[in-house]
């Protein structure tokens, strides 16, 4: 049956968890899938705690990051897919793998990215550290009841894309999953369809996080400003607006067409 789902995973060092992660996307996901485990070198004890099991049925193929880091692992995955849709998972997620497949049903119905939402019914946010915490909800609350984003969880990097907006709109971003948010500022910038479905969040209770709060910050706030940007001044014909979205954020032309939603 052909592959309707590449399931991209960075790794670094998920040795503890990544062997429960797969066994629950085994489990329960029924769209056909295959893994993409996206790694920075071959030390990385992920790599041996996969291959010292053969129980999976599934396909699992690993990609070696071209750079470093999880952006770059991220890339490298989108990179090597050929599948119609690409999720971005996290490693040590033994919990949601049972909303994979409406997200996938979501995304046959025409929405070119499915976020998963952890702040609409259904979902939640457990463990997060207080400062982390404040900047996803405000963020989340003014991207979407002031620059109207059609998600209420914009900065979640668990997501769903079709390769239709992976392949026509460029990827500017360069640090750590900012890109997410870029797809979905560009997306509603594009009049795109965007579709979300309940899910769980967890603080990680093996391995290291690699998210990195104030360190990204400048790369979330290029995006996050300019979805507020596309809402209230840039949304017009597709045309102009794939032209835009391929862009820099901060190029704006005087003689582009500029019209509210």
């Amino acid at each position: 049956m052909p592959v309707s789902l590449d399931i991209v995973i960075p790794v670094y060092n998920e040795g503890p968890n990544i062997l429960r992660t797969l066994s629950a996307l085994e489990a329960r996901v029924e769209t056909p899938f295959r893994v993409l485990i996206c790694y920075d070198f071959e030390s990385d004890d992920t790599l041996a705690a996969i291959r010292g099991n053969s129980t999976f049925a599934q396909e699992i193929r690993f990609i070696k990051n071209t750079g470093r880091g999880p952006h770059q692992a991220v890339m490298s995955g989108f990179k090597a897919s050929h599948a119609p849709f690409v999720l971005v998972y996290p490693a040590d997620d033994d919990y949601n793998a049972g909303i994979i497949d409406a997200m996938v049903e979501k995304a046959t119905q025409g929405n070119d990215i499915v976020c998963a939402s952890r702040f609409i019914p259904g979902g939640n946010m457990v463990g997060c550290p207080w400062l982390k915490s404040l900047l996803i909800r405000i963020a989340a609350v003014s991207l979407y009841r002031l620059a109207r984003v059609p998600t209420r969880d914009p900065s979640n990097g668990f997501r769903l894309f079709s390769s239709r907006l992976l392949k026509r709109v460029q990827i500017q971003s360069h640090q750590g999953f900012s890109y997410s948010l870029e797809l979905l500022a560009k997306c509603h910038r594009l009049g795109w369809r965007v579709a979300e479905v309940p899910a769980q969040w967890r603080e990680r209770t093996e391995g290291k996080s690699r998210f990195r709060v104030l360190k990204w910050l400048p790369a979330y706030l290029r995006w996050y400003f300019y979805a507020f940007a596309t809402t209230f001044f840039r949304r017009g014909s597709e045309s102009v607006a794939l032209k835009a979205a391929t862009l820099p954020a901060d190029c704006f032309s005087s003689n582009q067409e500029r019209t509210r939603p």
